[in-house]
C-alpha cells in the first residue's frame, strides 16, 4: 500500500491511497481539473479511481466533487448525515446565494453514485479495508480512519480540534500517518486577517489541531510504530511551513531515550502532492 497527499489547506484537500488493485480517493476539496492534474503527476488516470471517500461536508473538502463526478465512474462513499449536509452546504464562491441550484445538481450528480457507510463502521473498498472513527470538528458526522491492507496500516485525520482517547487508541500501531498541524497558537493570535470569532473556532475543541498539540502527542503519546507522518492542513496565513517541521521533529526528539523514533516528517502542500509514500 501507498499515498501521496495530492493537495492539503484551507484552499482544497484530497489524499490518494492505493494499492496495485485499488486506488481511493480521499475528499476532492479542489477543482476537478486540479485534482486529475495532480493525479496524472502522480501516474494516475482519474479514470481508474474505483471510490470517492468522503469524510465531512466542509467545502475544503468537497468542492470538487460534483464536477469530479462528470469525469469518473466510481462510486462515492459517503455517510448519510454527511450526504445531506453536502447537499445543503453553500458553495466556497456562491456570491449570489445559489445555494439551493447547487444542490439540487449535487443531488444529481450523486444519484445511483453514492454507497452509504457509516462514521464508526467498518467498510471495504476493493482491497482495502477502512476503520472510520469520530473526531471533534464542527462538521455533522466528520471522521478520520485507519486503511489496512496486506498487513500496512495507514491513518489519515484532518479537520479535528483535540486529540482524544479514541484517536490515540486508532492512531497505534500504524505504519503512516497523515495527521493535522494547522496552526501556531501565537501566530494565530497575532493573525490580522482572521476575525476573533473565526480564531476562536480555529483554536476550538471542535476546530483545527496546533503544531503545539500535535507537538504534545508526539512527545507523550505517539507509539514510535509509524516511519512516515505528513503534516496536513497547515494554514498559510496562522503557520509556517518551517515552524511546524521543527515543532514536530522537536517533539520526537524530546521522547524519553529508551523510546528514540527514526520517523520522518514530511510536509504537505496545498499547491503540489506529495511524493509517493510506499511500504
Amino acid at each position: 500500500m501507498k499515498f501521496t497527499v495530492l493537495g492539503s489547506g484551507s484552499t482544497g484537500n484530497a489524499v490518494l491511497i492505493a494499492t496495485e488493485k485499488t486506488k481511493v480517493l480521499v475528499d476532492a476539496g479542489m477543482s476537478a481539473r486540479e485534482i486529475c492534474r495532480r493525479l496524472a503527476a502522480m501516474g494516475v488516470d482519474a479514470a481508474e479511481l474505483d471510490g470517492v471517500l468522503i469524510t465531512h461536508e466542509h467545502s475544503d473538502h468537497v468542492g470538487g466533487l460534483r464536477s469530479l463526478l462528470a469525469k469518473i465512474r466510481c462510486p462515492v462513499y459517503i455517510s448519510g448525515e454527511t450526504e445531506e449536509a453536502y447537499y445543503w452546504q453553500r458553495p466556497r464562491n456562491d456570491a449570489n446565494g445559489n445555494g439551493s441550484d447547487e444542490g439540487t445538481k449535487r443531488r444529481d450528480a450523486l444519484k445511483d453514485r453514492r454507497v452509504m457507510i457509516g462514521s464508526t463502521e467498518d467498510f471495504r473498498i476493493g482491497d482495502i479495508d477502512f476503520e472510520p472513527f469520530t473526531v471533534p470538528h464542527d462538521a455533522v458526522d466528520n471522521f478520520g480512519f485507519v486503511a489496512k491492507s496486506g498487513g500496512v496500516r495507514v491513518a489519515t485525520l484532518t479537520d479535528f480540534g483535540h486529540v482524544t482517547q479514541l484517536i490515540r487508541e486508532k492512531l497505534r500501531n500504524c505504519d503512516g500517518i497523515v495527521i493535522e498541524s494547522n496552526h501556531s497558537r501565537d501566530m494565530l493570535r497575532a493573525c490580522p486577517v482572521y476575525s476573533w470569532n473565526l480564531k476562536q473556532r480555529i483554536a476550538g475543541r471542535r476546530g483545527h489541531l496546533s503544531n503545539e498539540d500535535l507537538a504534545d502527542w508526539l512527545q507523550n503519546d505517539f507509539d514510535g510504530t509509524a516511519r512516515h507522518i505528513v503534516l496536513a492542513h497547515l494554514s498559510q496565513r496562522a503557520n509556517d511551513i518551517h515552524l511546524a517541521r521543527i515543532t514536530a521533529e522537536t517533539a520526537l526528539k524530546m521522547r524519553m531515550p529508551l523510546f528514540q523514533v527514526e520517523t520522518q516528517i514530511t510536509l504537505s502542500s496545498h499547491l503540489e502532492p506529495t511524493e509517493w509514500i510506499g511500504f
